[in-house]
């Protein structure tokens, strides 16, 4: 008698739960209410004699009959009845959470009233919110009960994760098949008793109760802007695996109308080339993640952006669209993955097109009308004009070896004839402008950046060398970011490459100037001291040894 008293009292000593949440439509919980068989808590036989028949069904296994089957869905959800409001079920015993390896006495009742039916549901992406492992939960969100608007909690959903953990959820057989056509199909093949469902091999099980959450929320797309767009792209390929289409087209409009990052970009473009989605906000989606003809359109772009920075007006909008521009052309960009080589003839059009503006602006320089050097009203000055130009040449430079086609820049600068005319009369205020793009070339060739043929080097240092030497001291003092160093050595360098009789040239005539000009040249002493033993000391005694 003792015992069959404390059984009845146990609702009056649980701990008062928070109020209901009245947000949802329908209510959805684990129904519990006896303590699992465990030495701790046996099962006394006197106890069960004095309680009534629908709660002795709980502790004794039985099968239920077709006149008993509803009372037995009834006390399996309610114990003890609340006899003010039949059909409404009391709250949880916080005492039936499931653990692993041990069994409850309501597992035998389940086994007796309907089999467990497995489902297979795609895989669920990671997440970076962790699950807790196994537990149950009640319905309302975890651990809320709405007693206003229960139900009848006639299905059982049992969640196997990968990782051993585990999720029960018990659920009202209406909200689930009116929102999913795979639930009700399932439970349409049990419409007797409990029906038992069973989700194996689920990746992540806190992305599978919010997607089954969201069938009993009002306002879906207010609890999609809670959870953001990295889980909603989780909910989304989950829904579509169950087939709740409103799950899946509130999931659509959110992500349609949000902003992404390039992470949840990327996880979104991986799920909608596993998944196809027939709706016109998926084709917006679409149209974000996905642009036709992506190589044509990506080489007329770049050709485009390039040329409207070498005509941009503003200088400091032309240097920050430089690096910009740069940044995203270049091959170790984050944005330069499958897509296509950049188009040399585009580039070298531009370069070009920057030569022949520079030679029509020195000509402009060098002409005896004094009105031709006055700036025109609304122009920039003449000497300004000339820089943007060298600059424009020097940024195409430093993309064309990002991208390894500058070898033929270096045959082009060669062969302008006319520039190199106009430097021995222009100013050199205004010529060694010049020198700052074969101060570049040689930067290129001397540290190994730029790879030549022997005739392309001959050939510049033979045009452009000794017109370094004459503005090496304009570049030092006007250096416009011009490493002077840098410029030295690579200067020896390239001259080291070429064959020891050009050499020979070349040398002398730098030693001659740095005799008379000091400082105002550059220092090529060391590139001259091994000149000298290759082509003296090395080469005699090669010659001795070959006598012997």
């Amino acid at each position: 008698m003792h015992d069959s008293t404390r059984l009845k009292s146990q609702p009056h000593n649980r701990r008062r739960e928070p109020p209901p949440s009245h947000h949802h439509r329908r209510a959805w919980c684990c129904s519990f209410t006896v303590p699992p068989h465990s030495p701790e808590n046996p099962v006394q036989a006197p106890a069960a004699a004095g309680l009534p028949k629908k709660n002795q069904s709980l502790l004794k296994p039985e099968i239920p009959t077709k006149s008993s089957s509803n009372s037995t869905l009834s006390s399996f959800a309610n114990s003890p009845q609340n006899t003010s409001r039949p059909g409404i079920v009391t709250r949880i015993d916080p005492r039936r959470i499931l653990s692993p390896g041990r069994v409850s006495p309501i597992d035998s009742i389940d086994e007796t009233l309907n089999p467990i039916n497995p489902i297979n549901f795609p895989e669920i992406p990671k997440s970076p919110t962790p699950v807790d492992c196994e537990q149950q939960v009640s319905g309302g969100g975890p651990g809320v009960r709405d007693d206003c608007n229960l139900g009848i909690f006639d299905v059982r959903l049992n969640l196997k994760g990968k990782n051993g953990s585990g999720l029960v959820l018990e659920l009202n057989s209406e909200v689930l098949s009116n929102n999913s056509c795979v639930f009700a199909d399932l439970i349409a093949k049990n419409s007797r008793g409990l029906c038992r469902i069973e989700v194996p091999e689920v990746e992540n099980l806190g992305v599978f109760r919010e997607t089954i959450e969201l069938m009993f929320e009002d306002d879906i797309p207010r609890k999609l802007i809670r959870i953001g767009v990295y889980r909603a792209i989780d909910v989304l390929e989950v829904s579509a695996g169950i087939k709740f289409n409103q799950g899946v087209l509130s999931c659509l409009k959110y992500l349609e109308a949000v902003p992404w990052t390039e992470e949840e970009e990327e996880k979104l473009r991986s799920l909608f080339n596993k998944m196809k989605f027939d709706h016109e906000t998926a084709r917006d989606i679409s149209a974000r993640l996905y642009t036709l003809d992506m190589a044509d359109s990506q080489h007329t772009l770049s050709k485009q952006l390039v040329w409207s920075v070498t005509t941009c007006v503003d200088a400091n909008s032309r240097n920050e669209l430089k690096s910009l521009v740069r940044g995203l052309l270049c091959k170790s960009s984050v944005y330069e993955k499958d897509c296509p080589d950049l188009n040399k003839a585009d580039i070298f059009a531009i370069c070009q097109s920057c030569i022949s503006s520079l030679i029509s602006l020195l000509e402009e320089a060098t002409s005896t009308s004094p009105s031709n050097k006055f700036a025109k009203k609304g122009e920039k000055p003449l000497i300004e004009r000339i820089s943007k130009q060298v600059d424009n040449i020097i940024w195409l430079l430093e993309i064309l070896l990002d991208h390894q086609m500058a070898e033929d820049l270096v045959v082009i600068w060669t062969n302008q004839s006319k520039l190199l005319g106009m430097h021995k009369c222009a100013s050199p205020l205004v010529r060694y402008e010049l020198s700052r793009v074969t101060a570049m070339l040689f930067i290129a060739m001397g540290t190994g950046k730029m790879h030549c043929r022997s005739e392309a080097r001959s050939g510049l240092l033979q045009t452009w060398f000794r017109p370094m030497l004459l503005d090496f001291g304009w570049l030092h003092r006007c250096r416009k970011g011009l490493d002077m160093k840098a410029l030295e050595e690579a200067m020896g360098q390239a001259l080291l490459t070429l064959p020891l009789k050009e050499q020979y040239i070349l040398f002398m005539d730098w030693f001659k100037c740095f005799s008379k000009h000091g400082t105002e040249c550059p220092n090529l002493s060391k590139s001259f001291q091994i000149w000298w033993r290759r082509s003296f000391l090395r080469g005699s005694e090669t010659h001795a040894t070959e006598s012997r």
